[in-house]
């Protein structure tokens, strides 16, 4: 079911991001959606999602109703849960800086919201409310002014009620019934109904990943989403069953789904085997599990430690966690992961749906640089620069002498024009 292998054989070959066939079927869907607008995403709607739109913008009355008639808990822990993710992301907010340089001299960064986002939330076979709290809040935390959420519809022409209650619950009015890489094209290019934004965020298929990769320059885009994955690090002291149901809840997500425990103790990654090959008979997404852990699951059996450690950061996972005795301790080891879960009270669902970091986080090896979703991707920064006479007359000499070191004569007389009278 899962098997077991030393480091050394471990294939750490990952997927590329975006296949060449598929971008080259997302060129034709963003060509056709960049030059007929609304038409082509009605479309392509109805060809990819067998949907035929009534309208493409949902009525602020759909949200309304659709938070009115879900279930009194689920209201209750979609509200909870919103507002242990906003909390934490209040945290991130930058804030603008001026320091005094000396010589009447201010330097100094402004920070300034986008004037307008595009979200990506998934749907379709599976809804996903939680993606729509952690992709707005952040842009709601950062000021965003205008948000614009688009989503695949149901067969109801519009999308899941739980993705419309949750856009209600965060105030959120401009939501549309598209997905795929037709939705992303609209919100770069922008449709007689959903205007042109200045950055798309929120994970897809490698349809959408693949429409993200192209549009990219013409908007800012947060990443381009690989198959998510789990890397759990366990020492003797590990709970096998429960790090069982830990890779079981990565590898349901999708077939390329990637379930990773690494261990030194042999013991542990069998009774891991063990537990998940009882398991997953008994699981609802039995073929999904079947597929997943046959293909890119694992549990790596390392000589010691210090090698365990070695293949985590090697694997740089999106969700890492550390079943082991002293998890703080071992967290100063790890350099490359998206989210780091510590110690057995910290099951990965945990940060999915509720404790308030954002679970938008890097896959396929990109966190060695890139990080989790966050206010930061919903700003700008702005340098700002107040020179006064006395400081640019004390370093003209030099500003001028570094330009002409570059043959850009233009540059150094625009600065020795105002502190030299022969060239007044």
């Amino acid at each position: 079911m899962i098997p077991i292998v030393d480091y050394a054989a471990w294939d750490r070959v990952r997927e590329a991001p975006v296949h060449a066939d598929v971008e080259e079927a997302v060129k034709d869907i963003i060509r056709a959606v960049a030059c007929e607008g609304d038409a082509a995403l009605r479309a392509l709607t109805a060809r990819f999602d067998d949907v035929q739109l009534q309208q493409i913008r949902v009525p602020p009355s759909a949200l309304s109703g659709a938070y009115a008639q879900a279930p009194r808990a689920w209201r209750e822990l979609i509200l909870a849960a919103a507002d242990n993710i906003r909390r934490f992301h209040l945290h991130q907010r930058p804030s603008s800086w001026y320091v005094d340089d000396g010589d009447d001299v201010r330097l100094g960064q402004r920070v300034l919201p986008m004037e307008r986002a595009g979200l990506y939330v998934p749907g379709g076979a599976a809804a996903y409310p939680s993606s729509v709290l952690m992709n707005v809040i952040p842009a709601q935390v950062a000021g965003v002014r205008e948000i614009h959420l688009v989503s695949p519809p149901s067969s109801t022409t519009l999308p899941h009620w739980t993705i419309l209650a949750a856009a209600h619950v965060l105030e959120i009015q401009h939501v549309y019934a598209v997905g795929g890489a037709q939705a992303i094209a609209a919100l770069a290019f922008g449709t007689e109904t959903i205007p042109k934004v200045d950055k798309i965020a929120g994970p897809g298929n490698a349809y959408v990943t693949a429409a993200k990769k192209l549009v990219y320059g013409l908007v800012d885009i947060d990443s381009l989403a690989g198959p998510s994955e789990i890397v759990i690090l366990a020492d003797h002291t590990a709970n096998a069953r429960w790090a069982a149901y830990d890779l079981l809840a990565q590898a349901e997500h999708d077939t390329r789904a990637r379930a990773i425990l690494v261990t030194p103790a042999a013991r542990i990654a069998k009774a891991v085997q063990r537990h998940v090959t009882a398991l997953v008979p008994t699981n609802p997404r039995r073929e999904i599990l079947e597929a997943a852990l046959g293909v890119h699951g694992a549990c790596i059996v390392t000589q010691d430690m210090d090698e365990a450690v070695a293949a985590v950061n090697a694997l740089a996972p999106e969700h890492l966690e550390l079943l082991v005795a002293d998890p703080w301790a071992m967290l100063e080891r790890i350099k490359h992961a998206g989210a780091v879960f510590l110690g057995p009270w910290s099951p990965e669902p945990v940060g999915d749906y509720f404790a308030g970091p954002n679970h938008v986080l890097p896959t396929n090896g990109t966190a060695r640089y890139a990080s989790a979703l966050s206010v930061d991707d919903f700003v700008r920064k702005q340098s700002v620069i107040a020179y006064s006479e006395a400081r640019l007359r004390k370093t003209a000499g030099a500003i001028a002498a570094l330009a002409r070191s570059e043959s850009l004569e233009a540059h150094a007389r625009a600065v020795e024009v105002r502190v030299r009278e022969d060239l007044a």
